[in-house]
């Protein structure tokens, strides 16, 4: 059976997934490392802001707002 990864923003609101893969480069990948986004890292999606971006999301123990835009490229696995 062939693994089925989706963008972490588009995972639904209180579902959790598992970091698989990083698309970004650079800078926004030194962030996403820093922040504890790395392979096997779960996280939860907890609620979107009023206006639908960011997304708050639970990751390691912290709450910590993503746009859609840096949360599209993180692939996840949901569990």
């Amino acid at each position: 059976m062939k693994e089925k990864f989706i963008p972490l923003h588009l995972m639904p609101i209180g579902s959790t997934g598992k970091v698989r893969n990083l698309l970004a480069k650079d800078d926004a990948r030194r962030r996403m490392l820093d922040l504890g986004l790395i392979s096997d890292t779960f996280v939860e999606a907890l609620r979107k802001s009023p206006s639908g971006d960011p997304i708050a999301y639970q990751i390691r123990g912290a709450v910590i707002a993503l746009r859609s835009e840096e949360a599209s490229n993180i692939m996840v696995e949901m569990v």
